[in-house]
């Protein structure tokens, strides 16, 4: 059964306004299924895992769009970025809007094509595995940015998840929910064996893919902390370079994000490096080999487990409402104070801490206040995001908030 993408008003705007609309993202995230959902009969739709139709494609790019009407869907267009050009001269010889919809999994060939070849007449869109507004049908689509007229909107459409840490454990890829009856774990080996491993062999000259998994593993552990590429460097025995390279690729194909840190002026005394998160939980669950729900709910890890399903949900109400992530960041000075994250949306700050406790306290935010000696923006209210039941009022500028409030 077919779940309702979030992102989907954002494309349909985005093609009002650009001849050509890109959207891209990690394998199986749902990009083919949402555009051909979404896009009307009126549209031509070709991919190019069809052997014929990209070897036109690349032989000769005029002739394959001379072949098909307007308005084109071309999937997997990242096997003939050649074919780029082509669409540039197509989009500039009409000024109507929403002719080419293109979509591809590899960011790193697909997005420099689009920047060169596309510069002003594409919109790029990213789209991630599901949300879990999305698995939950919660039909709400701004951003999260807690200030008060967020969570009075938010509150109208809030339902209690109980199942929470089964959602975590299960993951976020379409085909888990579509199909529940699938072996999560065969799923993810599926999925790690030929989407990933593909994806960064067709773009790195990895020698070992025993060493690459090894990478990724290691990587999976150390969720929601501050990154040290020397320390994985050290434990898989390969330059810091390959190791930053690595990362670069992961963050291309749309497997992880890093949220930087603040900077002030006073940048000196803050922590430079960034920290890591995974887009699916589901994923993270398997490298690290946990087995069962139980495992992920109670394990030692599980605050900083917690913590990356959290930020990657917030990073995805962004991505899904067409809103940049550029102002997400997190704090960390050299004193060992930290902020979960932080939030910068209309010239304010609003500070965000995020504990696996059901039962918050004052002194989970007692880091925000330093935020005034580094910044000359305004600063929000304080939020603690946590498995508490209920919204809760800690203080004048201090709020708890379930994560059903994300």
């Amino acid at each position: 059964m077919y779940i309702k993408r979030a992102i989907e008003d954002y494309v349909k705007e985005a093609l009002k306004q650009f001849k050509v609309v890109e959207v891209y993202g990690s394998r199986q995230v749902g990009k083919s299924t949402m555009l051909n959902a979404l896009l009307s009969d009126s549209w031509d739709k070709v991919t190019l895992d069809d052997e014929k139709e990209l070897e036109m494609a690349v032989e000769d790019r005029a002739l394959f769009v001379k072949n098909h009407k307007l308005p084109l869907f071309i999937d997997e267009v990242q096997y003939a970025p050649e074919l780029l050009r082509q669409i540039k001269l197509v989009a500039d010889s009409t000024d109507e809007m929403g002719r080419f919809c293109i979509s591809g999994s590899q960011l790193l060939k697909l997005s420099s094509a689009v920047r060169e070849s596309l510069a002003g007449r594409a919109c790029t869109v990213e789209m991630t595995s599901l949300s879990l507004r999305e698995i939950k049908r919660v039909g709400f689509g701004l951003p999260f940015v807690p200030d008060e007229d967020y969570i009075n909107k938010r509150q109208e459409s809030v339902n209690s998840y109980d199942d929470i840490w089964g959602v975590i454990f299960r993951g976020a890829m379409p085909a888990l929910w579509n199909n529940q009856s699938l072996n999560r774990e065969i799923f993810y080996r599926s999925y790690l064996n030929t989407y990933i491993s593909r994806d960064v062999s067709e773009i790195l000259d990895v020698k070992s893919q025993r060493m690459f998994l090894k990478f990724l593993r290691i990587l999976a552990s150390q969720v929601s902390t501050v990154l040290n590429m020397s320390s994985i460097a050290n434990d898989i025995q390969v330059s810091v370079n390959t190791v930053k390279e690595w990362i670069g690729v992961l963050q291309h194909i749309g497997i992880i994000r890093l949220l930087y840190p603040f900077e002030s002026n006073l940048s000196k005394r803050l922590i430079k490096s960034p920290k890591v998160y995974f887009m699916d939980t589901g994923l993270v669950c398997y490298l690290i080999g946990w087995n069962s729900v139980r495992n992920a709910c109670f394990g030692a890890d599980s605050g900083k487990f917690f913590e990356n399903f959290v930020v990657s949900e917030v990073f995805k109400s962004f991505l899904n409402s067409g809103t940049e992530t550029d102002n997400l960041s997190f704090y960390r000075d050299k004193e060992g104070r930290e902020i979960d994250l932080l939030i910068l949306y209309n010239n304010v700050f609003y500070p965000v801490e995020i504990k696996r406790s059901t039962k918050p306290v004052l002194g989970d935010a007692k880091h925000f206040p330093v935020l005034s000696k580094f910044t000359d923006k305004n600063i929000g209210r304080g939020t603690i995001l946590c498995q508490c039941d209920r919204k809760l009022i800690l203080s004048d500028d201090l709020i708890a908030l379930p994560i059903e409030f994300i």
